[in-house]
């Protein structure tokens, strides 16, 4: 059983997950909703920041599956891929990628093309996507 200490430790890192998740959302809304007239709305940013929140905090630091030699490797040299591990990597990397950008495009005050304006928002959904479903595939198979 965890200590009480370990407990509080584990929600307040979660919780820091969450409301950089929430940050990064705001960052790409702000972006996105500059250029593209219909999302610049409160209901806009609110949905972004919450779904960067649910991300970052069921993506990052998913219980990975336990590791186990295999009997006999591979000919090829390929393992077992765990899908979240696999989906949780990927998606903290576009997530964190678009708000990388959305930041730097706002510091810099650039107005970037339609198209760049409608990859990041779509790279920021389907980062946060992933470490949703990451997360889910995780608490599932750990619980």
């Amino acid at each position: 059983m965890r200590s009480r200490v370990r407990r509080f430790a584990h929600v307040l890192e979660r919780s820091g997950l969450a409301m950089a998740g929430a940050a990064a959302g705001l960052f790409v809304a702000a972006l996105v909703g500059s250029n593209i007239g219909a999302l610049t709305t409160q209901g806009f940013l609110l949905l972004m920041m919450i779904a960067g929140a649910i991300g970052f905090y069921l993506g990052i630091d998913t219980p990975p599956l336990p590791f186990h030699e295999p009997q006999e490797p591979a000919e090829d040299g390929s393992g077992k891929i765990d899908a979240a591990e696999f989906l949780s990597a990927v998606g903290t990397f576009l997530a964190a990628l678009t708000a990388f950008v959305s930041v730097v495009l706002i510091v810099l005050r650039e107005n970037p093309h339609m198209y760049w304006t409608i990859a990041i928002m779509a790279g920021w959904v389907c980062g946060v996507t992933m470490q949703i479903v990451a997360g889910a595939i995780a608490r599932i198979r750990a619980g």
